[in-house]
């Protein structure tokens, strides 16, 4: 099971983060999101877990609980959204279109 795990301090490696579920089950990896033009955590991070019942075990014992100075947020992952469909972004179509100065008009 793909574990979400949200408000991760900002010093939190993926080292720290495997420790942390370990102590519940099987891990098959830990990884937090790094910023890729900073280099920084973006304060979440995945963890993979093979049992489902050890996964739902360290999510029930992690969420809300205080690591490393913050209260985590834990849940089971969903699936990313795929890219070009619904919201994001900003485009203006609504614009009257552009008249011709040499045609006249305005």
């Amino acid at each position: 099971m793909d574990i979400y795990v949200g408000n991760l301090s900002y010093n939190t490696g993926d080292d720290e983060l495997r420790e942390l579920f370990e102590a519940h089950g099987k891990v098959t990896s830990a990884r937090v999101i790094i910023d890729k033009f900073s280099g920084q955590s973006r304060g979440f991070g995945f963890v993979e877990m093979p049992d489902k019942d050890e996964a739902e075990k360290a999510i029930q014992s992690t969420n809300e609980q205080e690591f490393m100075g913050r209260n985590l947020r834990v849940n089971e992952s969903r699936p990313k959204p795929p890219r070009g469909e619904g919201g994001g972004g900003y485009r203006d179509n609504r614009r009257a279109p552009q008249r011709d100065r040499n045609q006249g008009g305005w």
